[in-house]
């Protein structure tokens, strides 16, 4: 299940040309200081958002925020299994995450 949700989740991340997965036990992105996507043991994607995107994202996709090791992941959306079936759209998210975290202050 893991290993499968693994190779989902880099799939997803090579539809993205302008970074990378990053981590080997923890898959992640991260940009200008700051993670904004990964993959939890469970085979969980959580993806950041801003807080209004956020709260729009949770209604619309359903779901709820991601958690990662029991913590909850503020600013992180779970991101439903039945999304994982088109990463073209998913890769749309993704990259506004992205955008999101290049427009804030470098850490």
């Amino acid at each position: 299940m893991y290993e499968e949700k693994l190779k989902i989740y880099d799939n997803l991340v090579a539809l993205c040309p302008r970074f990378e997965r990053k981590g080997k036990t923890m898959p992640y992105t991260s940009a200008n200081g700051y993670m904004f996507s990964l993959l939890n043991k469970a085979g969980e994607i959580g993806i950041r958002f801003s807080k209004e995107v956020q709260k729009k994202y949770l209604e619309e996709f359903e779901t709820t925020l991601f958690k990662s090791y029991n913590s909850i992941m503020h600013g992180y959306v779970l991101i439903p299994d039945a999304m994982l079936s088109d990463l073209n759209i998913l890769a749309e998210y993704l990259n506004e995450s992205y955008d999101y975290v290049m427009s804030l202050e470098p850490k």
